[in-house]
C-alpha cells in the first residue's frame, strides 16, 4: 500500500464531521470520494495531507509521498507560467517542467505573467504542479473547478498515466471523469453523530 487511512475521525470548525473512515490505496490506484456538500471530504484530505490534526485514527504513507492540491491554485501571479512551474520544480527538487508544460497545453502561455490567464488557464496551472513535485500519492480537492470538457479530458488523462506510471490518487469531486479504474468511497456512512446542544433551560436537545 502507498497509503492506508485507519479509523480516521475528522473535525471542522471543532465540530466532528466524520468518524472510523478507513481506506487504503496501492499503486495504480485511484479512490473518488462521494458525499452530499459539507460531509467533510475537503475536511478528510487535508487531514490526510496532515494540514489539520485528526480526531483519531492513523494514516501510514511513505516520507513525502503525498502532494495535495486544493481549491487555491497555488502560482504567483507576477511570475509567467513557465516560472512558476520552475519555482516548484525547484521546491520539490525536481528539474524537468517539459511534460508539465505538455500535458496541460500550457506552452503556448509559457511566457504570459501567471496574473493574465483565465480562471481555466489559471487551474491548469495549478494542476500543473501535481507533475513537478516527483510525489506519488495525488489527494485533490475538486480539482476540475473551472475546468471546461477539454481541460477535465487533460486532467483526467494525466491522473492515468500518473496512475500507469505506480502513482495512486484520492479524488473529491462530483465530476464523472471517465475514470473506469477509479474505485468509489461514500462518505455518508462515516459521518459524525451531532454533538449534544444544551438549551437555555439546560435540556438537551
Amino acid at each position: 500500500m502507498v497509503l492506508r487511512v485507519t479509523d480516521m475521525g475528522v473535525a471542522r470548525g471543532g465540530a466532528p464531521v466524520l468518524e472510523g473512515v478507513s481506506l487504503a490505496l496501492g499503486p495504480g490506484e485511484a479512490l473518488v470520494l462521494r458525499g452530499p456538500n459539507g460531509i467533510g471530504k475537503t475536511t478528510l484530505l487535508r487531514t490526510v495531507a496532515g494540514l489539520q490534526p485528526a480526531l483519531g485514527g492513523e494514516v501510514e504513507a511513505a516520507p513525502e509521498s503525498l502532494v495535495y492540491a486544493g481549491h487555491a491554485d497555488g502560482i504567483k501571479a507576477a511570475l509567467t507560467v513557465m516560472e512558476n512551474l520552475h519555482f516548484w520544480a525547484q521546491v520539490f527538487g525536481t528539474r524537468d517542467i517539459s511534460r508539465a508544460l505538455e500535458t496541460f497545453r500550457l506552452g503556448p502561455l509559457a511566457n504570459r505573467q501567471a496574473g493574465a490567464l483565465s480562471a481555466g488557464q489559471k487551474r491548469r496551472l495549478g494542476l500543473a504542479r501535481l507533475l513537478v513535485t516527483g510525489r506519488s500519492v495525488w489527494l485533490l480537492d475538486e480539482p476540475t473547478v473551472s475546468l471546461d470538457t477539454d481541460a477535465v479530458a487533460m486532467f483526467a488523462g494525466a491522473v492515468r498515466a500518473h496512475l500507469a506510471a505506480g502513482g495512486a490518487a484520492l479524488i473529491a469531486t462530483h465530476i464523472d471523469l471517465r475514470l473506469s479504474e477509479a474505485r468509489i468511497l461514500d462518505l455518508a456512512p462515516y459521518r459524525a453523530a451531532p454533538l449534544a446542544v444544551e438549551d437555555f433551560d439546560g435540556v438537551f436537545l
